[in-house]
């Protein structure tokens, strides 16, 4: 029966006729024309839009989408298409199938869109036909650019964002986070004050971005004011300036900390002594002694609001003369770092010719720390300390040395004068009269940034470094072979850096 069905198999085949206007053979359809006739008889695009007018803001590169809209759309993005197409009047009469740019020059203020679309005609035969659509930019500067430019100084809502410590490392690193995020590319006018810096903004929603931003990078708590400007009687229209107060936590990385006895309690007694490993939305403590870790989000600080025992500006340097890893060694591994406990024999490097004065630490850099490495940590010893939270614990020993982190002074010294291989891009910023006061402690400071940058992985990993055109490779060569131990160099090396004209040719390549 099967080979029975096989023979009577016949393969179909789509029949041709003569097309009613030109006679060539085709296959049928609804209106029994070729396409070459059907688009000779009737024109899909009768009616449609095939010049626009646009109008583009010089200043923010943003398009208007009427009446009062103003979109940001760069070069040829899937936004700026999309904004092109549904400018186009009585789309919706076709069926639209694609849409593409037609390359321009950038300055022609032209931009061409092919647009392909499909309707049903005589018939019912559905017709394809593809057009190009010419929209002509138009420069017309958008409310807040021509408020900024009749008055830079006018300006809607500003954020003065203040940190209360004895150095600006807190505002160096912030800085590099808002170049790599655009989050200040909005501000009107940014002016360095005295422990902190202000921004100016021509919109309120602007500046509550930008507090949203900030809020996500380090631990803020902010106030709002608002203050009456004008008043229109009839209208009732109501112009208000706005301020934004926003605090950054007083604790930065490398502080030695005395948590409250409350909050050590609800942490499950952790500390009280602990050290500050890391700042962002939260604060990451670790208790040196037991290697036992915690984070604090924004809220559990600003609730309790204690303070930093010691900074990072009261780091003593010591000597390691011996270390020795108890068994079986105790080890973590927090946020990507690890520790390792171990006890140590170390003494000042400044009392060296003068005392004999040996201090035995515990330590969590038992894995970087070798007899002879050079160390930072804070000299309890002799310091005077008259924190209220370390006064409530009666039966609190102190330890003599909390050791913070390896130093690499000596690998300091020996590359001192020499550019470094990395530059950091700065924002444009007025400094107030103020603020020029302390010029040599800010050099300082920035200093003191740049040596976090380079012991730092994790650090450098949040920050867009770029090549220096001053560094010599000839002179790393020599460096490096003097230097081959040193974990400074090691650090350096594995950085990947980036100039701007590398990067504009990889988003070249990528395009």
């Amino acid at each position: 029966m099967d080979e029975d069905k096989g023979m009577f198999n016949v393969q179909q085949t789509i029949g041709t006729v003569l097309c009613c206007r030109c006679g060539i053979r085709m296959q049928p359809n609804a209106a029994n024309m070729c396409v070459r006739c059907l688009r000779s008889e009737v024109d899909i695009t009768e009616g449609l839009q095939k010049h626009v007018v646009i109008s583009h803001c010089p200043e923010c590169d943003c398009y208007l989408q009427p009446p009062k809209t103003w979109l940001k759309a760069q070069w040829e993005s899937k936004e700026l298409l999309t904004f092109c197409v549904k400018r186009l009047k009585n789309l919706n009469k076709v069926r639209l199938i694609h849409a593409e740019f037609v390359w321009t020059e950038p300055h022609s203020k032209r931009i061409k869109v092919r647009v392909t679309i499909q309707k049903e005609v005589l018939n019912g035969a559905v017709l394809e036909q593809a057009y190009v659509v010419e929209y002509v930019q138009q420069d017309h500067m958008c409310e807040s650019c021509s408020r900024v430019a009749a008055n830079p100084d006018q300006w809607v809502a500003s954020v003065q964002l203040r940190q209360h410590v004895s150095h600006r490392r807190t505002f160096f690193y912030l800085e590099q986070l808002i170049l790599k995020h655009d989050a200040a590319v909005k501000a009107i006018k940014i002016k360095q004050m005295d422990q902190g810096i202000d921004f100016f903004f021509g919109n309120r929603s602007h500046a509550v971005k930008f507090l949203e931003f900030l809020g996500s990078v380090v631990p803020t708590k902010s106030r709002d004011d608002k203050q009456l400007v004008s008043h229109d009687v009839k209208s009732s229209n109501y112009n208000y300036k706005y301020t934004f107060s926003v605090q950054i936590s007083p604790v930065c990385r490398e502080d030695l900390i005395c948590l409250p006895q409350r909050l050590s309690s609800s942490l499950g007694n952790i500390g009280p002594l602990v050290v500050c490993t890391k700042v962002t939305n939260s604060i990451a403590l670790l208790d040196p002694f037991t290697l036992r870790h915690c984070h604090l989000d924004s809220d559990q600080y600003w609730r309790h609001g204690f303070k930093s025992l010691l900074t990072s500006r009261q780091l003593v340097e010591y000597i390691v003369l011996d270390i020795e890893i108890p068994s079986p060694p105790m080890e973590a591994k927090i946020g990507g770092v690890r520790y390792l406990l171990a006890d140590a024999q170390v003494a000042r490097v400044s009392d060296f010719g003068r005392n004999d004065n040996i201090f035995f630490v515990r330590t969590h850099l038992g894995h970087l720390l070798n007899p002879g490495d050079h160390a930072l940590g804070y000299d309890l010893y002799a310091a005077n300390s008259n924190d209220s939270e370390l006064e409530k614990y009666k039966n609190l020993v102190l330890p003599e040395v909390v050791l913070i982190k390896k130093s690499y002074e000596e690998a300091r010294l020996r590359k001192r004068g020499k550019p470094r291989k990395y530059k950091l891009k700065h924002l444009e910023m007025e400094v107030d009269d103020r603020a020029r006061v302390d010029e040599e402690k800010e050099r300082s400071d920035y200093e003191q940034f740049q040596r976090d940058i380079e012991e730092n992985p994790e650090l450098r990993f949040n920050l867009s470094l770029y090549r220096n055109k001053e560094y010599q490779e000839e002179s790393e060569a020599g460096s490096m072979a003097d230097d081959a131990a040193a974990p400074l160099e090691e650090l350096l090396a594995d950085l990947v850096l980036l100039d701007e004209s590398d990067e504009e040719e990889d988003e070249g390549m990528r395009e």
